[in-house]
This record gives structure tokens, sequence and C-alpha cells, in this order.
């Protein structure tokens, strides 16, 4: 895609204000939000995602429209993913409702930033090393194996970043509000929040060697790269909030994950394959892609539902299992309460 410069700046000013308007909400009212506003502006951003895409195929053509809604759908599947991570990472540092939005917002900024300079140097790198795109794969099928396999339940760890952190810088003991500074004693220290935003930068960054290239997969376009995983960033605050509860009941998001990275990373294979000049080695329609990355989603929302359904009839309630069948002088049932003639 021959872009010119002005389409660049366009993109990022739009986005720029967006985050700018976000952070104007959270400062003007840290809170947790409601249900409705979390549905609206959710809906806001995956339907500005949907028009963009259109957009794109009416002006660039239907394969780059494909590309960026093959690539927007799994990097939103992963944001999605990514966000039990995140509620992990609050619950652990019990970090206070009103203030997490802003925790999520920082995260999202720090995202977008190291995701840009992944973008940027992946984008180089792939022109002039074609050998990366089978390290790329490789590494894909590699993570799809490690979802599959057994999860623990708590699947956050600290890494070396942050227990440095906590080593090496003087943290109070409990929050001061939003602040990441407090002055005690005359002594200046971080408050926890600080530690809780190197948790969820650092986690990030963690987040975007599986991210980037499963995008570089579907598409090579810097643009189209770009586009895609800041739209699937967008409204990821809101969508914390929305679905927090319903997370647990996705019990089969990491195998459908799984699929995706997997089918991705043999893909990408096939092609340096096909590029090198191997014969049998095909060359994935993007159609194909769109539609194995759709149709995986599908059926592992509903599988999981479904079976999160079938475990709660299963699962006897507390009434349940605390009821006492009384029974009359022959053992016969009789009625908890009165009949109607009060007998």
């Amino acid at each position: 895609m021959n872009l010119p410069l002005w389409v660049w700046a366009v993109t990022i000013v739009a986005f720029l204000g967006m985050i700018a308007f976000d952070f104007y909400l959270v400062a003007r009212n840290p809170r947790e939000p409601s249900f409705r506003e979390c549905v609206a502006w959710v809906s806001f951003y995956v339907l500005a995602a949907v028009v963009f895409g259109l957009v794109l195929m009416a002006t660039a053509g239907v394969g780059y429209g494909g590309q960026f809604f093959a690539g927007w759908l799994t990097e939103y599947s992963l944001s999605v993913d990514n966000l039990f991570v995140f509620i992990i990472i609050m619950s652990r540092f019990a970090v206070p409702l009103k203030y997490r939005q802003k925790v999520l917002l920082i995260g999202i900024v720090l995202a977008l930033l190291m995701r840009g300079a992944f973008i940027a140097a992946g984008a180089q790198a792939i022109t002039r090393f074609d050998w990366l795109f089978y390290v790329f794969g490789a590494f894909l099928v590699y993570t799809a194996i490690k979802l599959v396999g057994p999860q623990q339940e708590d699947e956050f760890s600290e890494n070396i970043a942050l227990r440095t952190a906590k080593r090496l810088l003087p943290t109070t003991e409990s929050y001061r509000g939003a602040s990441v500074l407090a002055r005690v004693d005359g002594r200046l220290m971080v408050t926890p929040m600080l530690i809780v935003m190197v948790a969820i930068g650092t986690t990030d960054l963690l987040f975007a060697l599986d991210s980037i290239p499963a995008i570089f997969g579907l598409t090579q376009e810097p643009y189209l790269v770009f586009t895609a995983n800041t739209f699937a960033l967008m409204g990821l605050r809101q969508l914390y909030f929305l679905i927090g509860g319903l997370l647990d009941r996705l019990v089969y998001l990491s195998k459908g994950l799984a699929f995706i990275l997997a089918f991705i990373g043999v893909k990408l294979m096939l092609e340096a394959l096909h590029h090198d000049g191997v014969e049998w080695a095909p060359t994935v329609p993007i159609a194909v892609s769109l539609g194995v990355i759709v149709g995986t989603l599908t059926v592992t929302t509903v599988a999981s539902l479904l079976k999160s359904r079938r475990d709660r009839l299963r699962r006897p309630t507390a009434a349940t299992e605390g009821m006492e069948t009384e029974t009359d002088a022959v053992g016969a049932p009789t009625s908890v309460t009165a009949d109607r003639d009060g007998v």
C-alpha cells in the first residue's frame, strides 16, 4: 500500500484524539463505569473498526479490507484473552475499583507505544530478512502448544522488571488516591499504583511478542498492522468492566486462540516455503484465513457458553442441598407450606 504521509498523519491524530478523550473522561470522574456505558463505548469502537474496514474495501480493495478484518479479529481475541491476566493483576494488588480505569488506560497507551516499536522493527526486518517468516511461524506454533497445555489458575507471575521495581523503589504501604508518588515524612516514595502500572506495562510487552508475529502472518502492510492493533486496544478499558464477570465462562477461549495461532504459524511457514521456490507449498488466501478465524471464534464462544450453562445446571444450589423433605407419620412426603385452606 503506497499511502501518502497525510493518511498516516490523519490516522494517528484520530487515534490520539480518542485516547485523549478517554483520558479526559477518566480524569473528570474516576469511577467504575456502568454496564450501559460500557456497552455503548464497546459498541462504538467495534462499529468504528467495521466502518474502517469497509472503507478500506471500497478504497483499497477487498483484499486489503479482508486482511484488516482478519488481523483485527485476531488481535481483538488476543486482547480479550489478555483481560484474564489484567483481572489477576488488579486483584493481586487490590487496586480500588474507581482507579482501575486509569491503570487500564495507562496500560493501553504503553501497549500502543511498544507495539508501534515492534511493528516498525518487524516491518523493516521482514523486508530484509525473509527467513524471519520461519521464526515467526515456529514461535506462533510454540505459543499455540503452550496454550493447549495445562493452564494454571493464576497465569500472572512477577517478571524481572516488576521484581526489580519492588526491590529498589521505596513503596508506601497503601494507595494515595491515583498518585504514583507520595511524600512520607519528607521522603519521596512511590505508591502501589506505580508498581501496578509496571506490572501492566511489562505484561503488555510480553503480549506484543505473541500479537505482532500473529498479525504479520496475516498481512505485511505496516498500516494495516498498526490500525488493526490500535482498534483492538481501543475500548479495552470498557471491555474490562463489561465482560470481567463473564470471562470465566469462556472456558475454551485459550483453545480457540491456540488453533488460530497454530493456523497462522503454519500459514507463515508455507508461504515462506512457497516464496523460496518450493512448489508443493501452497499460499493461503486471506478469505480462507478470515473464514478460519471467524469460524473458530464462533465455535469456541458457543461451545464455551453451552458448557458453562450445562455446568451451572448440574451444580446443585445451596437451597437444594439444604432443603429437607418433610414426611408424615407413614413416611409419605408432605408439603412444607400450608394448603390454600390453611389446613
